[in-house]
């Protein structure tokens, strides 16, 4: 059973259904850029050139100058999968810092069945390096996510622990998708952009 509608927020977010559950997580991670803050920065600012680009293959649309559309693909267990549908807003950045938030989106119908909501914050922090010979920038990313999944019946009748790892499995899916990848595919873009070759990767705990 795959389910792709979104619900009315306040109605998932706030139901006293048991059905539903609420999943959170935070995540940290850095990568090395080998350029001063200003020239990331100025690459950053532009994510019109390198957004889309990096987010494949999710499907991705952009909604207007600062907002994008991702399905990001199907996720699930025990049978039951989801496919989420969120629009993320990259606001412009502030001191070296960017922020990007989730947004709402308006849908021609709303299932009053609909099973998942999705609440992600993030943050990208530009902090200079000038300890080493050449200027290195690291980019520190951290990231708050929320999930409420409303759950069919039949796996609420599972014990509680097994439900709670049921929907950890699902945060930790989406977190892969949408920050390890795209964080990989934005630092080979910069550093294609600018002729350098690019940091070895660096695989965060989840």
């Amino acid at each position: 059973m795959i389910l792709t509608s979104r619900p009315d927020i306040d109605s998932l977010r706030h139901a006293a259904d048991p059905q539903v559950r609420r999943y959170s997580s935070s995540f940290s991670d850095s990568m090395e850029m080998r350029s001063p803050a200003e020239t990331v920065a100025d690459h950053l600012d532009h994510h019109q050139d390198w957004f889309q680009r990096c987010a494949a293959p999710m499907t991705v649309r952009a909604m207007d100058d600062q907002t994008y559309i991702l399905t990001l693909g199907q996720f699930g267990n025990f049978g039951f999968e989801i496919e989420p549908t969120i629009a993320l807003k990259l606001l412009p950045q502030k001191n070296n810092i960017y922020r990007i938030k989730t947004v709402e989106m308006i849908t021609q119908s709303i299932d009053p069945n609909s099973h998942y909501d999705v609440d992600f914050e993030a943050t990208m922090r530009l902090q200079p390096d000038d300890s080493n010979q050449s200027v290195n920038t690291t980019v520190q990313w951290d990231l708050d996510l929320s999930v409420w999944v409303r759950l069919p019946k039949v796996i609420t009748m599972l014990p509680e622990k097994l439900v709670q790892s049921s929907g950890d499995h699902l945060l930790r899916q989406i977190v892969r998708q949408i920050s390890r990848r795209l964080t990989w595919k934005v630092q080979e873009a910069f550093h294609a952009s600018q002729g350098l070759k690019c940091p070895k990767r660096i695989r965060a705990a989840f």
